[in-house]
């Protein structure tokens, strides 16, 4: 509960029914402004832990490779529709490919994602540090992980892609957080 009298530069008043009833001033919520953290030592880190980019990664990964997906796959369904199909079937078919395309990609690229974050996050705990050359290498080692099902030359060219695709993002990065005042 809250003083009236408080007046801690800390916190603000919150009161959640002031639109709707006039409850008396005890019934506020002092709230922080700034985040809260248990320990000290996650107040001074500009990053996130290495489960929030585990969840972040393979979510971002599995949602968009499902839009992309369920996008290509109707295109799909569309085009293989036969001129003597009645609409019912036409749909089913656009449907069908979408969704199955969809899910295809999406668990694709969120086993991707889900790489990415594992390898990145090991790396900046076995250097102790957080710089662009942890995400190359991410990025190189993911490629790598993805294709070695597929022989050795195809496990180089995917490693070498990822880490040339993860070189490009963070490139893009900076140049976006260096001219694009947000």
């Amino acid at each position: 509960m809250a003083d009236s009298s408080n007046a801690d530069q800390k916190y603000r008043q919150y009161h959640p029914y002031e639109q709707v009833y006039s409850l008396p001033i005890q019934n506020l919520y002092n709230l922080p402004t700034s985040p809260e953290y248990l320990f000290h030592e996650e107040s001074t880190r500009q990053r996130r832990s290495w489960s929030e980019n585990l969840t972040y990664y393979t979510g971002s990964g599995y949602l968009s490779g499902a839009i992309v997906g369920g996008i290509k796959g109707s295109v799909d369904g569309i085009r293989a529709a036969e001129p003597g199909d009645p609409l019912k079937i036409r749909i089913n078919r656009v449907l069908n490919t979408g969704g199955h395309t969809g899910r295809r990609f999406g668990n694709s690229v969120g086993i991707v994602g889900l790489m990415f974050a594992g390898i990145e996050s090991w790396l900046i705990h076995v250097t102790d540090s957080d710089d662009f050359l942890n995400s190359i290498g991410a990025g190189l080692g993911t490629g790598a992980l993805y294709r070695a099902a597929s022989g050795p030359r195809s496990a180089a060219i995917a490693g070498a892609f990822g880490g040339l695709t993860a070189g490009l993002v963070v490139a893009g990065k900076q140049t976006m957080k260096r001219y694009v005042p947000i």
